[in-house]
């Protein structure tokens, strides 16, 4: 069972989520309840979780305020917020599990299920950390990502994203140091979340990062050839809108 703390300042959403817990998830023991940053901090050193459901909003402080003040501790995170798209977009670019309030049942469950699938593999603080630092922006430009290859935290520049290719349920980012990842989230997750300026979804099959392209062939329906030599169908449907998007690119 994983030891459970629950920082969270509203006591409704603290029996709520004991509740569904208690409910749903056998796996899970909890072991604390705290209401504010201070609380957090100190059941954190003293208590040791492994696992930390972290309201964002609390009355002295937030819970990123509570992280940077445990570092050193190393626990799973499951972030709990009210709609706040900052923060969420931050949680998306950095891989990590949020819960919107009011708590869904199902939606739980399945972060839950996230969290004891990493199990064995020990908590990466690095991309804690990253996500620190993608909070304190004052916008959504950001120019990392983390990518979970299922042993580990990638955390990658965005403009050395060549192309993403869809496997299934799974999506393969070609990177321009030549490596290769597999991610377990649908190419359309990352179509939603990388730069709509700047990368294009020319096939079913695949996602490209205009600034990598180097040419377009125009023979059979059309071809984009990417800065690593790969060679990329550009579908009839998709054609227009990507010579439109190529017009306003220089070619590398």
């Amino acid at each position: 069972m994983l030891n459970t703390l629950i920082i969270e300042d509203e006591q409704k959403s603290v029996d709520v989520l004991m509740k569904i817990i208690e409910k749903n998830c056998p796996e899970l023991k909890i072991v604390g309840t705290a209401k504010n940053v201070l609380q957090g901090v100190e059941m954190v050193k003293a208590l040791k979780p492994e696992l930390v459901f972290l309201d964002i909003t609390m009355p002295d402080g937030s819970g990123f305020d509570l992280l940077e003040q445990v570092q050193g501790y190393k626990f799973e995170l499951i972030f709990a917020t009210a709609s706040n798209e900052h923060a969420v977009r931050a949680f998306k670019y950095s891989a990590c599990d949020y819960l919107l309030k009011p708590i869904d049942m199902d939606e739980l469950k399945a972060a839950v299920k996230r969290v004891l699938d990493r199990k064995s593999n020990a908590p990466d603080m690095q991309n804690l950390n990253f996500l620190i630092q993608q909070l304190k922006r004052s916008d959504d430009n950001f120019q990392k990502i983390t990518l979970p290859t299922g042993n580990a935290y990638e955390i990658v520049n965005i403009k050395d994203i060549i192309r993403c290719e869809a496997d299934g349920s799974y999506t393969y980012f070609y990177l321009s140091d030549k490596r290769k990842l597999m991610v377990s989230a649908s190419l359309k997750h990352y179509e939603e979340l990388l730069p709509e300026a700047d990368f294009i979804r020319v096939h079913h099959h695949n996602l490209i990062n205009m600034n990598h392209v180097i040419r377009f062939l125009k023979e059979d329906g059309g071809y984009a050839i990417m800065s690593d030599g790969s060679k990329i169908e550009v579908s009839r449907r998709k054609k227009d809108l990507f010579m439109d998007r190529l017009k306003s690119y220089k070619l590398i």
